[in-house]
């Protein structure tokens, strides 16, 4: 017989639970380039995501795969070391399947980290966003089919995907650290191609400042469980149309140059919560 979404979701806290994993106050979704972070996490529990029940793997060059528990920035925290994407041949509900599983832990709130595509002409690669909004671009939503009122309402209220509270504390924390934080709205695609010039042009006119393949379908989730979420881009690369052409590697090198300041501003977020 099949399983309801609610029991996988309980037998994957299950197992993690048995792992040692004890009380949880903060997710961390790391993306691209960016689990590093994973690795200054205190007395770290390492997860791997093959040995968790139900739970997908990821299969991007750049993602660990697996799950870190323990301490950073005074936060006990469950790190994710790689995310799972749409573009992969994932459901959304497989791809948002750890933010419930880390809600039925006992988080309070998510830390959903990307790298992103600049579309805002006065953003250069290496820049930090804080997001303040999302666009669903990608066509589809985690939540549509039939709805299990224990995990979030039918209708999500997005009015405040990102926690304005939080906004706050965050702007504060970079004036501290000296980071020249950028702000704006994240707008997500379905990829896996890049996007082109004209689909640039149009998500500028959306309103969008930055562009990625993730991040909107886990926020959606972690709003309809009633998380409180912060997210932050790493202008990795400048879209479509506004430099020569794209590839991976350079979102890896530009990660790769900002990470040892993006790991102490989560750090100092996290330290400030």
């Amino acid at each position: 017989m099949t399983q309801t979404l609610q029991e996988r979701i309980t037998e994957a806290a299950a197992y993690i639970k048995e792992q040692g994993v004890k009380q949880v106050d903060v997710g961390l979704i790391l993306g691209s380039g960016l689990g590093e972070l994973g690795e200054e996490v205190e007395q770290p529990i390492a997860i791997p995501y093959e040995t968790i029940p139900h739970f997908p793997v990821s299969t991007v060059i750049g993602h660990a795969g697996q799950l870190v528990y323990g301490t950073l920035g005074g936060q006990m925290v469950l790190a994710m070391q790689g995310r799972f994407h749409y573009y992969e041949g994932y459901s959304l509900e497989d791809v948002t399947f750890p933010v419930r599983v880390m809600k039925e832990l006992g988080i309070h709130s998510v830390i959903v980290t990307n790298a992103a595509g600049g579309v805002n002409t006065s953003f250069e690669p290496g820049d930090l966003m804080m997001i303040t909004d999302q666009i669903n671009f990608t066509g589809v939503n985690p939540l549509h089919g039939p709805n299990d009122e224990n995990l979030g309402p039918r209708f999500a209220d997005m009015s405040h995907a990102y926690d304005a509270e939080y906004q706050e504390m965050v702007r504060k924390v970079a004036q501290e650290k000296g980071v020249a934080l950028k702000e704006g709205v994240y707008m997500g695609f379905s990829g896996p191609t890049y996007e082109t010039p004209a689909e640039i042009k149009m998500a500028r006119t959306f309103g969008a400042d930055a562009i990625g393949m993730s991040t909107v379908p886990e926020v959606i989730v972690a709003n309809h469980g009633g998380l409180r979420v912060i997210g932050v881009s790493c202008i990795t690369n400048l879209a479509a149309g506004m430099q020569a052409n794209l590839n991976h590697e350079e979102v890896v090198e530009t990660t790769t140059r900002v990470k040892e300041t993006f790991k102490s501003f989560v750090k100092a977020i996290l330290a400030s919560m």
